[in-house]
């Protein structure tokens, strides 16, 4: 069976996020809205987790929490941009609105500062939003 190009580049168009986050239900609610959403999911739990699995698989995106267990998700943030300089990165966090974390991730890279208590679509909207190509008016 030969698939046109259409199929093809459908497929390969998919974007393919990574969720870090030490929450299994967060990382489960993520990945079943995400997927239903047409997107392919990788979860990790850890920050070396997420750095090996970034070198095995490009991703279109990362969402990461600001607090992973006894590790900073801004010091991930930092690695990735060192590694990724174009990678989008959402931050999500629990620890609500904080204008200090908000500064310290946009500092570091980050597209987007999300708290886990806005809705699922919201998030959807920064996501496609931060994978949009820049500008270049």
């Amino acid at each position: 069976m030969r698939l046109g190009p259409g199929v093809l580049r459908k497929h390969q168009m998919s974007p393919h996020i990574l969720f870090v986050d030490d929450e299994v239900p967060i990382r489960e609610t993520l990945s079943i809205y995400f997927k239903a959403k047409g997107m392919k999911v990788t979860t990790a739990e850890t920050g070396e987790e997420a750095i090996r699995l970034s070198a095995e698989t490009p991703f279109s995106l990362v969402i990461l929490d600001v607090r992973l267990g006894s590790e900073s998700g801004l010091d991930l943030l930092e690695r990735f941009k060192e590694i990724y300089p174009n990678l989008p990165i959402i931050m999500f966090t629990s620890m609500g609105e904080d204008p200090d974390l908000l500064t310290e991730a946009l500092a570091k890279g980050a597209n987007a500062y999300m708290s886990k208590s806005e809705s699922l679509d919201r998030l959807l909207k920064e996501v496609e939003r931060a994978m949009q190509p820049a500008s270049t008016a």
